[in-house]
């Protein structure tokens, strides 16, 4: 059975991580059949590979200074798509951290996390977020808000939704730029219509849509997420990018534990512990570094400045939720569908 949640604020994380490992030292030998060794499988989506890289370190040694107990992490990164449907088809994870909850929520459909997983930690299991970003082929491209997405010479890539989980995040925040300004949904289809009419290509992927752009020239802005444009800058990439401030969506990236598979391996208290971490301020800050948009409050604060406010950040539930947004729009036959035959383009 899977440990309900007891920590009732962010700022009582810190403490419970110690509870935590002190619960688990009991229980170590259980994870390898070695209670000095233990091994933590941990499944991702690709950018956030540079965040873990710094916070694994940490928690292995604060873990080790607590317990004596080393743990090992394997550690698995690729598209959200992708890693959910290994997860589905066998990669025991202990621990997934996708691009959006529908992934995740694939994986409980599969049997292999429990209904209920949001509550499980703080923030519904959301570790951080994003923004959508439009990033402009050169300063030449006259660009400020969505609006002006739907100007005959703007061509924007952006991924299909149908192939792509990424996208999916690009198309709502197209749609609620409307409805959630005041739109009715009719003038949202009309204007998401005219947009993609513009678009040259609709790759399957964010990866793919990132090299239409860059490498094959295609296009003059990019939708793309703004932890994306932070951390390829970082990487040495140059590039010119709007935030639209007036209304965005809010990019919320869960995390959550594999039941099944911690029952397994015996891994479920450092599991447990692992993801309490990530809600820390230290782990917080690493994922602030590389472009994510923290949770806790604190960080929030110490990393404004790399962070434009939003006017008004919708979110998921604004749109109806998951299941009804799959069935609304996803679906075979639904309002993306609907856009592309109207656009002669299905």
């Amino acid at each position: 059975m899977r440990k309900p949640l007891k920590y009732l604020s962010l700022m009582l994380i810190g403490l419970a991580m110690s509870g935590a490992i002190a619960a688990c030292t009991g229980t170590a030998s259980t994870n390898n059949g070695n209670s000095e060794t233990a091994k933590l499988t941990l499944v991702s989506y690709a950018v956030t590979q540079s965040a873990y890289s710094q916070i694994i370190p940490k928690f292995v040694e604060q873990w080790k200074n607590q317990t004596g107990q080393e743990v090992i992490f394997d550690q698995s990164y690729g598209g959200s798509g992708s890693q959910t449907r290994a997860v589905i088809d066998g990669l025991e994870a202990d621990v997934v951290a996708l691009a959006l909850a529908l992934d995740t929520k694939k994986i409980e459909q599969a049997g292999l996390i429990q209904p209920g997983w949001e509550k499980e930690f703080p923030n519904d299991s959301i570790v951080h977020k994003s923004v959508a970003a439009l990033v402009k082929r050169d300063d030449s491209v006259k660009i400020t808000s969505w609006a002006d997405l739907a100007n005959k010479d703007i061509k924007v890539v952006t991924a299909n939704p149908k192939t792509s989980g990424g996208a999916r995040w690009n198309f709502l925040a197209l749609w609620g730029a409307v409805t959630q300004a005041g739109g009715n949904e009719q003038q949202a289809e009309q204007y998401v219509a005219t947009v993609l009419k513009n678009a040259p290509v609709l790759p399957k992927d964010a990866r793919e849509a990132s090299d239409v752009f860059y490498k094959q020239g295609q296009g003059n802005v990019l939708i793309n997420y703004e932890n994306e444009v932070i951390l390829a800058q970082q990487k040495g990439e140059k590039s010119t990018y709007v935030i639209p401030t007036d209304y965005n969506i809010s990019i919320d990236n869960p995390v959550a534990i594999v039941d099944t598979n911690v029952d397994k391996h015996g891994t479920r208290e450092i599991a447990e512990a692992f993801v309490e971490f990530l809600f820390t301020p230290e782990a917080q800050r690493e994922f602030a570094k590389v472009g994510f948009r923290p949770v806790d409050p604190t960080v929030t604060q110490e990393f404004a400045s790399q962070y434009p406010a939003v006017k008004k950040l919708f979110t998921v539930k604004d749109l109806g939720g998951w299941d009804k947004i799959q069935g609304k729009f996803f679906d075979d036959g639904a309002a993306f569908d609907k856009i592309m035959s109207k656009n002669g383009k299905s």
